[in-house]
């Protein structure tokens, strides 16, 4: 019994040192959903790959990539059964892993010549009804299209995406939702006539609240990236990774429990620290350039150490963003990918678990 007690106490002293010396609370990746046909190899990857190395947390960007019972006019191509995403929620619980989905919201409702299915079935809430893809896309434009938006004012978009976030937040069976947000170029355009005219800080503020508010009516967290936040002409960041539309002011008006995803993928900006400033939690994102995730990841342990009691909780720690098929991130991850095709981000992600298997 006295030997039984001392282990006892041996693992709980060593799992207290473990997790104090842990260097941040979220360890996590970001990837689009795999295909149906390879649901059950990324469940193993998980279990095998991805969990041994230290995640955490799994954003999923599943989009429209679901059989909606609530709005089935909403289902995009190869869509998941729920016994589908069940497998995901199952192998992420055992693993200790939190799960999120994302459905984009905001921006990025049309890509290149093609819109989105929401803009696709719902014409009526398209921001720029005017603007209309060309035969073949180029950046920039006359027209400034990158991607479309719905517009946050028309009364019943909240209705049809809110049921869609319900749905797949409850078949994740997850206490978080990531709405995107990122690179919302139309805002408050001339074409609109419920937006035209009003402050596009508080026009983004006020749809990143209403998500929020929603959201936390079933004690759920919203994590949305971090860019539109950022005065990108200031900074010299640029219109990508910070906004020119002046968006920037909302990083004032917007609830302080919303977790900022901020990416930088050229060079490690520390816009961490205004986010933290800013009372608002924050992780940081790198993509494909190993050299940069590194630096990224020192930056991170150098703001936790240095900060003030009241700065240290919001600096949440890392997640790794792939913007390349699930199925080449993990063929790059095994060493299994044909020479030239390798997906960098998958170095990132090497890099980043030494970190976390120190």
């Amino acid at each position: 019994m006295k030997q039984l007690l001392i282990l006892i106490t041996v693992t709980l002293i060593f799992s207290t040192v473990s997790k104090a010396e842990s260097p941040y609370p979220v360890r996590g990746l970001c990837i689009a959903a795999p295909s149906v046909d390879g649901v059950d190899e990324f469940c193993k990857f998980i279990e095998t790959d991805l969990a041994p190395a230290g995640l955490n947390v799994l954003i999923l960007r599943i989009d429209h990539q679901y059989q909606f019972k609530s709005r089935p006019e909403l289902v995009g191509q190869n869509p998941y059964s729920e016994a589908d995403v069940k497998k995901l929620v199952k192998v992420c619980k055992e693993n200790n892993i939190r799960l999120m989905p994302q459905i984009n919201l905001f921006g990025h409702q049309s890509w290149a010549t093609r819109v989105g299915k929401l803009l696709e079935v719902y014409p009526q809430f398209d921001e720029t009804p005017n603007v209309k893809f060309p035969e073949k896309y180029e950046w920039p434009n006359a027209d400034g299209l990158y991607c479309k938006s719905y517009c946050p004012l028309h009364p019943e978009v909240h209705d049809v995406v809110f049921d869609l976030v319900d749905e797949i937040c409850d078949v994740f069976e997850t206490d978080a939702y990531h709405a995107g947000l990122d690179e919302v170029f139309y805002i408050g355009h001339e074409q609109c006539p419920r937006c035209y005219g009003k402050d596009k800080a508080e026009l983004f503020a006020g749809e990143v609240t209403k998500i929020r508010n929603h959201l936390k009516e079933k004690n759920r967290e919203l994590w949305i990236w971090g860019d539109r936040l950022i005065d990108g002409k200031t900074t010299g960041i640029g219109l990508w990774e910070g906004s020119y539309n002046n968006t920037h002011r909302a990083i004032d008006l917007i609830p302080k429990d919303v977790v900022i995803c901020d990416w930088h993928y050229e060079r490690p900006d520390p816009t961490a620290v205004l986010f933290a400033a800013k009372g608002l939690r924050v992780v940081t994102c790198p993509w494909r350039t190993p050299a940069i995730a590194v630096e990224q990841e020192k930056n991170m342990r150098s703001y936790i150490s240095g900060a003030t009691k009241e700065m240290k909780p919001k600096y949440l720690g890392m997640v790794q963003t792939v913007w390349n098929s699930a199925e080449g991130f993990m063929k790059s991850y095994r060493g299994q990918a044909e020479p030239g095709k390798e997906d960098k981000s998958a170095e990132c992600f090497k890099e980043l678990a030494k970190v976390w298997n120190k």
